[in-house]
């Protein structure tokens, strides 16, 4: 156990690294952490530091096992199963394959297209961004394993119970007819070497952190505000574990919003510190993750209104009530 927890703050966490910023921060730029000043540069430079490095290692991991379930493959192993075994399936398999939203089209249209329900389909374009193994092991960082693995199981349900129900309707007339006209190329894939797959991480990290950088400075600079410069009273008189609305508030103001869980996180971080909910600030990282703005406006090229609401409104449930259920539990986990 001793060990365990030594490897988690050394290798997660990393309190050398934290050590490190707070020597330069005191000694190199004479500031005092526990001041406003001193306390912003640390919690910047130490977040943002840490994220890259954890998110380039993660994602180099992640893309390496990605490599091994092209869309291709993945579509062939979901074929095998039927009902919500097959909603299990895809969200799990979302959590090892973390397409982006810009990947949702052409994942919709191939799947769809291929024969699997569209429930299934939803199943694992929800999961996959929301509950990829780079952002939970992000989350154990920066809280610790009882609220990451937490988060997961309650993003695979979220994920099975919102494409079951979506099976269950039986909305397959919502979905623009040109997408079951695609034709899917369906051939094997070519044997990649050790050093293909390397590479194709090494190009997935790259492009990675290309696309979220911005929002992490973003994020990391949000929080850094928070924990030090904005007063706790005020945080709590808004969106206090006790605010009844503090989840509704958190969830709608995180559905229209156009960023990256990456950065999402250390103002959750910044959040809980100064006494919001672990539920209200998970259901605002759900919202942006799982319906961001560019994900929905592009699935609306695929599938009608309907389909695109009744989505929309079982997702957004799904969160407050997750959101409720963290913030009544939540000190259990932390």
């Amino acid at each position: 156990m001793f060990v365990f927890e030594w490897l988690n703050d050394q290798l997660l966490k990393m309190t050398w690294l934290s050590d490190l910023i707070r020597l330069l921060v005191q000694n190199v730029f004479g500031l005092d952490i526990t001041q406003r000043l001193g306390g912003s540069i640390h919690f910047f430079l130490y977040d943002t530091i840490k994220i890259f490095i954890l998110l380039s290692v993660l994602i180099f991991v992640i893309s390496y096992i990605q490599s091994f379930f092209p869309p291709e493959r993945t579509r062939k192993i979901l074929g095998r199963y039927k009902g919500i075994w097959a909603n299990l399936l895809g969200a799990l398999l979302g959590t090892i394959t973390p397409f982006c939203s810009c990947s949702s089209i052409p994942l919709f249209i191939g799947f769809t297209n291929a024969g699997l329900p569209i429930g299934v389909t939803f199943s694992f374009l929800i999961s996959s961004p929301l509950v990829d193994l780079a952002s939970v092991l992000l989350l154990a960082s920066i809280f610790n394993w009882k609220v990451a693995v937490s988060y997961v199981v309650v993003g695979v349900v979220l994920a099975v119970t919102a494409g079951t129900i979506i099976s269950r309707l039986k909305m397959e007339k919502y979905v623009e007819p040109f997408v079951f006209s695609n034709k899917v190329l369906d051939v094997e894939q070519a044997s990649l070497t050790v050093k293909d797959r390397a590479s194709f991480s090494l190009e997935q990290v790259l492009g990675i952190v290309k696309k979220v950088w911005l929002y992490v400075l973003i994020g990391v600079g949000i929080g850094a505000a928070i924990h030090n410069w904005i007063p706790q009273d005020i945080i709590s008189a808004v969106l206090g574990a006790d605010k009844w609305y503090s989840v509704l508030l958190a969830t709608f103001v995180g559905v229209p919003m156009y960023a990256d869980i990456f950065g999402t996180l250390p103002i959750a971080e910044a959040l809980v510190a100064k006494g919001v909910g672990l539920g209200t600030v998970l259901s605002f990282m759900m919202a942006v993750t799982a319906l961001s703005l560019p994900s929905i406006i592009m699935l609306k090229k695929v599938v009608k209104s309907r389909l695109l609401l009744t989505f929309v409104g079982i997702i957004t449930i799904g969160i407050m009530i997750i959101g409720y259920a963290f913030n009544a539990f939540g000190s259990f986990l932390l």
